[in-house]
């Protein structure tokens, strides 16, 4: 190593090979996630184009070869010369960083992207990009190609194989990008359509009217080679959709809208007799999983309305207490959305509105509308179910309270409970600190003989805990198994909920790989899902993956983890193998699970992540709630017992030794 440095040491990287070089820096990863980031890319300047006024359809093909397109018929990508670059605006827009028609309002008033880094990035990171523009009667195109030279080793990153190039007249107007993503960048290079599918949909529910095809050529399934998404309601057909599974008070949907200050402010809100909050929002089409300013200004507005409402008709006492917002909330499904010109995010994921100026508008914005839909006596009879059912809630939250207190009062909360049962760990170091949950007193007891103590905890379940998709609050505070569990965490639960007080930062589902493994899963899942969401958003649940057989040969032993591994083992063992199927955790000695699931070398993990909370809360609710319909179908279409992955909030992100 040099000990020198000077200018000559400095490397400049010029034009897309910086995208190339340190890819997370523009798309976060190069696991599947962020292959998908590459479509969104172009997929929301299709949409740009479409909420802005100017394409009604978009069509996304994905192509047999591996590559992918997006068409709008928007007003396409400029062609003309840039007045000081002298190139093509297609050009411009692909090769050069922070290059866009976004950062002033004249071409775009709203958009999703505005960074200018989007089209070009995607043009680095691909093997060829190809562009097509149908503008003023005339096909144009142009080919990009990402090389690198065999003897210097230097890249080239997205240059275009020529000029732009008139192809001939046509009577289509709009864009279509096709790209093939770099197989040497990406981890994986195939598309999932589920996952693409169903960003689709949300956006053509986002976009009222707004006409969305997926295309999927390597579907052997007729049904899923063309799937059109296409929602005349809206958000109002959204909200409808997030509770089709569930028990509605009223088929009416109450749908608040207006502008103010250029701000465009839409909300549906419809309820059903579930005890929890469902509220989803996004600005300029882009999730908002962490809220924001407008989610502030809406349950603002929406508290005190109702509030004002229900001592209007007499429910509310002079010498009652204002309902609290949540008791409002309790089994409210909501889309809001709103466009703002120049959003600004915030948070660790960048999914969180910070515009100060948006709150009260939105605030502003509802109250208003929510005080004309009140006043309209026809809505008086859901409005009335309204209030009764927070009337409920607060009563509920109440008797909560009182049992949160009077088990801290006799420790009950805080210690009795886990006497005899929590293995600790000795770390005092959260961020250091595994928690297994185990299914079972005897893998319960070979984890605790098995495992590290130094930074792994056992908390083993004797019994199925309660499905919280269908209990109250109070009713979850008075199972032993959950009080044990969020003791053990040390978080609290619910609105008291504090993620800094957490005592893991792994805390890790260790169940048999059968249906009653998995329905525990899912059941601790929900309970997680619903009463700690932020222990999933920030990263700390995980699956544990206990391996499905043990193939022996003379001293040779190999563990595989599904039916694919087995095969790849048992043929790499020959002749002469014994086999033994492990039906639960217990049938390992504590040796064996440590090899196998609990070091931190050699196991491997399933990090439990939402990256779609609007699917991931349908999802629970076909699988964890009241009809059994739904939940048969979903199960006879996806569940396959010898994987790890079923009944997890899609889609998750597998972690291999180390995790």
């Amino acid at each position: 190593m040099s000990s020198s440095y000077d200018a000559g040491h400095i490397q400049v990287l010029e034009g897309l090979e910086a995208v190339r070089m340190r890819p997370g820096m523009y798309i976060g990863t190069t696991s599947t996630r962020g292959l998908h980031h590459l479509l969104w890319e172009i997929v929301d300047n299709a949409i740009d184009e479409a909420s802005n006024g100017y394409a009604s359809e978009v069509v996304v093909t994905l192509h047999a070869d591996g590559s992918a397109s997006v068409y709008d018929n928007g007003r396409g990508v400029p062609v003309d010369i840039h007045p000081t670059l002298g190139i093509s605006g297609v050009e411009v827009i692909y090769t050069k960083l922070h290059a866009g028609g976004k950062f002033n309002n004249e071409n775009y008033a709203y958009s999703g992207g505005l960074h200018g880094v989007g089209a070009s990035v995607v043009n680095a990171l691909s093997t060829w990009l190809t562009v097509d523009v149908f503008l003023n009667w005339t096909h144009y195109h142009m080919r990009f190609t990402s090389t690198v030279d065999p003897k210097t080793h230097k890249i080239h990153a997205g240059i275009p194989d020529g000029p732009l190039q008139i192809v001939g007249n046509t009577r289509k107007r709009g864009t279509l990008v096709r790209f093939m993503p770099d197989p040497t960048i990406f981890e994986d290079v195939n598309f999932n359509a589920e996952t693409v599918a169903r960003r689709l949909q949300e956006i053509a529910y986002l976009n009222r009217g707004l006409k969305i095809t997926l295309k999927d050529e390597r579907a052997s399934d007729p049904q899923k080679k063309e799937r059109v998404f296409h929602f005349l309601g809206g958000i109002i057909d959204y909200v409808r959709y997030l509770n089709a599974d569930k028990t509605v008070l009223a088929d009416d949907v109450i749908y608040l809208e207006d502008t103010r200050d250029d701000v465009i402010c839409r909300a549906a809100v419809q309820y059903n007799d579930g005890y929890t909050e469902s509220l989803f929002s996004y600005v300029n089409n882009i999730p908002t999983p962490e809220g924001g300013t407008h989610e502030t200004g809406f349950k603002s507005a929406f508290t005190k309305v109702l509030n004002d409402y229900a001592r209007r008709i007499g429910v509310l006492k002079e010498k009652d207490s204002n309902l609290g917002g949540e008791d409002f909330r309790e089994g409210l499904t909501c889309v809001l959305t709103v466009m703002v010109k120049n959003p600004q995010f915030e948070g660790q994921t960048k999914g969180r509105l910070g515009n100060s100026e948006v709150r009260p508008i939105v605030e502003g914005l509802i109250s208003e509308k929510l005080i004309d839909w009140l006043d309209n006596l026809k809505n008086a009879d859901l409005a009335g179910k309204i209030v009764a059912k927070a009337v409920k809630a607060a009563a509920v939250r109440e008797a909560a309270r009182k049992t949160r207190d009077n088990a801290r009062k006799t420790n009950s909360l805080d210690a009795a409970p886990l006497v005899g049962k929590l293995a600790a760990a000795r770390g005092h170091h959260p961020e250091d600190n595994e928690l297994f949950i185990v299914e079972g007193d005897s893998a319960g007891g070979s984890a605790k003989q098995g495992r590290d103590s130094r930074f792994q905890a056992i908390l083993p379940l004797r019994g199925k805990p309660l499905n919280a998709e269908k209990k109250r609050l109070d009713q979850v505070l008075s199972n032993e198994e959950f009080r044990s569990l969020i003791t053990a965490l040390g978080t609290s639960i619910d609105e008291s909920f504090t993620l800094s007080s957490l005592k893991y930062h792994k805390v890790i589902i260790l169940s048999d790989a059968d249906q009653d493994g998995a329905h525990i899963r899912a059941i601790l899942l929900t309970f997680f899902f619903r009463y700690m969401k932020d222990l999933i958003t920030a990263g700390h649940v995980y699956i544990g993956m206990p391996p499905l057989y043990r193939i022996q040969k003379g001293s040779n032993i190999w563990y595989a983890y599904d039916d694919k591994e087995l095969e790849t083992f048992t043929r790499k063992a020959g002749k002469g193998y014994t086999l033994q199927r492990y039906k639960g955790l217990g049938e390992m000695n504590p040796e064996q699970l440590w090899e196998t699931t609990m070091d931190p070398s050699q196991r491997k993990l399933t990090q439990v992540t939402i990256d779609d909370a609007a699917q991931a809360d349908r999802l629970v609710t076909i699988l964890m709630g009241d009809k059994v319909e739904p939940r048969r179908l979903y199960i006879q279409e996806h569940a396959d017992f010898n994987r790890h992955d079923d009944f997890e909030l899609p889609p998750s992100q597998t972690a291999g030794g180390g995790a």
